[in-house]
């Protein structure tokens, strides 16, 4: 159907009753197990998108026909889905949002935009959890059972599970990250045209390395680092900050990291940069930290890690970090993606990131953060500063999403994982990807997910200002 080209608001029709019912359960006879099952979960889903969608536009074909959703204006958020296999229909019901991922990774669907489609979720969200959701939960409880019948380990299943479980290799991130290997919120400036620089005139070669150093630096300078200082850092990534702290900071460093693969790079890294001196790279767990980094340390950083610590464990961290810097004149300087308050809990439910990202990962807010610093170090932290560098998020998100397609290939992670040799596979693979980026990047521009940097102090004694005080109020009353 042709787009209407004025810009008065255009009511698309849905889905008639008749049209419902010719595949409900009426029909039941005249279907196989597996049939009346794709046509229940379609008619169920197709119903509840008609009070759902009231922000954008949404236009859904399959073979059985067209339907649309919500009202068309000219520039509004146009969404189309186009079904390829009925799978679709089943992943929906019974896992939403979930469903929607893995159906989108095993091409069970194509979406003209997969932004415009995170959108249009967002900005109807209320309306999708009032039906849709309550809809998944519903059904879903009461036919788990059926997913193997239906979808469990079936090929596609298989898939999913491959897709879940790859440790990528350092060649992947190598295609998609700055030369600085930040896997974090870069911070843009005007030097780069902003955090929409890219959409409004275009991205130029050497924007991303020079939003990421601006970022390791941003981070450097509120920690407070001087010449000679000792940093611990949690989470080495590839030894990016580490690297700038040691080299234009004359910092040493003590980073710790869990993967073999990080720390081999990470090594190399800094073996290539000259300062194998200054910067120990540990294969540790940060609740395994060493008797000798009591008190040791004048600084203490952590970018984008504390998404893998867990609500159980915020106390224990910033424990370890009061045990380890100095007890004066130390600063801590954490940033993580986080949640508004009114959406933090302890316990968050399995989603796409959570399962095929990072699995057991846990989303702080700035408040639980605030408030597992103050209790574990017994009031020996202050917060010297709070920023929300989410505006800054979906940029670099965009960034990495065209430099995957530009520099990623088949051919470089292979070695890696065998199995991507099969066109199929590797296409799925790359999806997930790009779904990352999407799905990440409405949550920041949406504010359903914000990304905080907390600075913490050590309490400024006063002792002398104080004294200070008292000397000129005695001079002024003589």
């Amino acid at each position: 159907m042709s787009s209407p080209q004025s810009t008065i608001c255009v009511q698309f029709p849905s889905p008639s009753k008749t049209a419902l019912k010719t595949s409900s359960l009426l029909s039941l006879s005249s279907f196989s197990p597996r049939s009346w099952a794709v046509s229940f979960a379609r008619t169920s889903i197709l119903s509840v998108l008609e009070s759902a969608i009231t922000v954008g536009h949404l236009t859904i074909s399959d073979s059985e026909g067209t339907h649309y959703y919500g009202n068309y204006r000219k520039g509004c958020n146009d969404v189309h889905l186009k079904i390829v296999t009925d799978n679709f229909w089943f992943r929906i019901l019974l896992s939403g949002d979930l469903g929607f991922s893995e159906a989108y990774m095993l091409g069970d669907v194509e979406v003209s935009s997969l932004k415009g489609a995170m959108d249009l979720w967002l900005e109807n969200q209320a309306g999708m959890e009032d039906t849709l959701s309550s809809l998944v939960a519903k059904i879903s409880s009461a036919i788990s059972g059926l997913y193997n019948s239906f979808l469990g380990q079936t090929t596609s299943q298989a898939r999913l599970n491959a897709i879940a479980s790859y440790d990528q290799s350092n060649e992947l991130f190598k295609a998609f990250l700055s030369k600085e290997m930040m896997y974090s919120c870069a911070l843009w400036s005007e030097a780069e045209g902003g955090v929409r620089g890219d959409l409004d005139v275009g991205p130029k070669p050497g924007d991303l390395e020079a939003a990421q150093l601006r970022k390791i630096r941003h981070v450097l300078r509120a920690a407070r680092v001087r010449p000679g200082h000792r940093i611990l850092e949690f989470g080495s990534g590839w030894g990016g900050l580490a690297i700038e702290a040691a080299r234009s900071f004359g910092c040493e460093v003590d980073t710790l990291t869990l993967s073999v693969e990080q720390k081999k790079l990470a090594e190399e890294r800094i073996k290539e940069a000259g300062l194998e001196s200054r910067i120990r790279v540990h294969l540790l767990d940060y609740r395994d930290i060493p008797a000798e980094f009591e008190k040791a340390f004048d600084a203490f950083v952590s970018v984008e890690m504390l998404e893998h610590v867990g609500a159980k464990y915020y106390n224990l961290y910033f424990k370890l970090i009061d045990f380890a810097l100095k007890s004066k004149n130390a600063t801590a300087v954490v940033t993580a993606s986080t949640f508004p308050e009114s959406r933090f809990s302890s316990y968050q439910s399995e989603d796409f990131m959570r399962k095929y990202m990072w699995p057991n990962s846990c989303l702080p807010s700035a408040t639980a953060l605030i408030t597992a610093a103050h209790t574990a170090s017994q009031g020996r932290f202050t917060v010297e500063g709070v920023e929300n560098h989410a505006a800054h998020y979906p940029r670099t998100l965009r960034e990495w999403g065209r430099r995957l397609d530009a520099n990623l290939t088949a051919d470089m992670i292979m070695k890696d994982y065998p199995a991507l040799r099969d066109p199929q596979e590797y296409a799925a693979f790359k999806r997930k990807w790009h779904y990352l980026f999407a799905y990440a990047g409405a949550g920041f521009s949406k504010g359903y997910i914000t990304c905080h940097m907390i600075t913490f102090i050590r309490e400024v004694r006063t002792t002398v200002l104080w004294y200070l005080v008292d000397a000129c109020a005695n001079q002024w009353f003589v």
